[in-house]
C-alpha cells in the first residue's frame, strides 16, 4: 500500500519515471471526485439510517460484488491466507469505516471528518518508525509539524461547539487504517497478494464484523426514502465496487506517487462538497488548518516520490 492511499499494496510496481497516460489519470480523477463526494453522501443518509448498519452494508455488500467480479476480471477467487487478511479487515475496514461512521454520525461535519481521517499518512510515518524500523527522516518530521498546528486549528478546541467524541472518532477511524496497512507492508512479500482479490475478502471479513457490532447495538432498521436508497447504490456501486476497480486500475497503469496525488482529492472535494451541498462552510481558522493538514498530506506525497525514483535509480546501478 501506498501510505497516502486507502487500498491494500499494490502487486505491481510501476517504474516512477514511466508514461503517464490520459484514461488511467481520468479514472483517478473521477475515483477521487466519487470518494470525495461520498463523504456529503454519508452524512446525509444519518437521517434514514444508523451509522452501525450503514457501515456494515457499505462494505458487505461492496465485497460480495467484488467477490462475485473477481473470476470475471481474471482473478483467482479462492480468499488469500487469513492470517494476512483478517488483521487487514480488522483494522482497514472494520475500524477505517466503522469509526468513520461513528464520527459522523456524533456530529462531525462532512469535510472536517475527511480532513482528520486523511491525516492517516502522519500516524503511519509514526507507527513505521517503530513497528518496520523506517527511520522518520527531516522531510517527514516537517510534514508532521505542519500538519499538528493544522489539525489543532481544524479541531479548535476553544470553540464550546466543537463534538469531541466525533474529533476522537475521526483519529481513531485514521490511526485504525495505519494499523491495516502496516499489517500489509509488514506481511506483504510473505504472500505477495492480488490486489483485487485482497481487497474484496478484507473487505468482506471487516464488513462482517460491522455487521456482528451492528446486531449487537441495535435491530436492523431503516427509513426506506429515496434518500436511503441512492445512499445504497452509491456506495455498493459506484463508491465500492466501481470505485475499488478504479482504484486498481490506476495503480497498475500509473506510479503510485501519482496514485498518492490523486487520492489527495478525496478530502479536498469533502470539504468542498459538504461546502456547497451541506453549507458546511469551515471558518478562516478552520480553513488555514485545512490547508495546513493537505501541505503536510502533499510534503508526504512528493517525500515518497523522490525516495522511490532513489531506491529504484540505486537499484539500476
Amino acid at each position: 500500500m501506498t501510505e497516502s492511499t486507502p487500498g491494500p499494496v499494490e502487486d505491481r510496481e510501476i517504474p516512477a519515471d514511466a508514461p503517464i497516460t490520459l484514461l488511467p489519470v481520468l479514472a483517478l480523477l473521477l475515483l477521487g471526485l466519487m470518494w470525495g463526494y461520498n463523504w456529503v453522501v454519508m452524512k446525509a443518509v444519518l437521517v434514514d439510517v444508523s451509522a452501525a448498519w450503514f457501515a456494515a452494508l457499505r462494505t458487505v455488500l461492496p465485497a460480495l460484488l467484488l467477490i462475485a467480479i473477481l473470476p470475471l476480471a481474471g482473478k483467482r477467487f479462492r480468499p488469500p491466507p487469513l492470517f494476512y487478511a483478517l488483521p487487514i479487515g480488522l483494522f482497514q475496514t472494520a475500524g477505517f469505516v466503522g469509526f468513520m461512521m461513528w464520527a459522523l454520525e456524533a456530529g462531525g461535519g462532512a469535510g472536517e471528518t475527511a480532513v482528520i481521517v486523511f491525516t492517516m499518512p502522519l500516524w503511519l510515518t509514526l507507527m513505521a518508525h517503530f513497528a518496520l524500523h523506517e527511520r522518520i527522516t527531516p522531510v517527514q518530521l516537517l510534514a508532521i509539524a505542519v500538519a499538528i498546528p493544522g489539525l489543532v486549528l481544524l479541531i479548535s478546541p476553544w470553540e464550546t461547539s466543537l463534538a469531541l467524541a466525533a474529533v476522537g472518532l475521526a483519529l481513531a477511524s485514521g490511526i485504525g487504517w495505519a494499523l491495516g496497512a502496516i499489517w500489509q507492508k509488514r506481511y506483504y512479500h510473505r504472500y505477495q497478494p492480488d490486489l483485487l482479490n485482497l481487497t474484496a475478502w478484507q473487505m468482506l471479513y471487516g464488513g462482517l464484523l460491522l455487521a456482528g457490532i451492528a446486531l449487537w447495538v441495535e435491530p436492523f432498521a431503516f427509513d426506506p426514502t429515496p434518500n436511503f436508497f441512492w445512499a445504497l447504490i452509491y456506495n455498493v456501486l459506484l463508491a465500492g465496487a466501481l470505485g475499488w476497480l478504479l482504484w486498481v486500475y490506476s495503480l497498475h497503469h500509473l506510479p503510485t506517487w501519482v496514485a498518492g496525488f490523486g487520492v489527495l482529492l478525496v478530502p479536498g472535494i469533502g470539504v468542498l462538497s459538504a461546502w456547497l451541498v451541506l453549507g458546511e462552510a469551515p471558518g478562516p481558522v478552520k480553513q488555514v488548518g485545512i490547508g495546513l493538514i493537505l501541505s503536510a498530506l502533499l510534503i508526504i506525497t512528493l517525500y515518497q516520490r523522490r525516495q522511490r525514483h532513489h531506491a529504484r535509480r540505486l537499484a539500476a546501478r
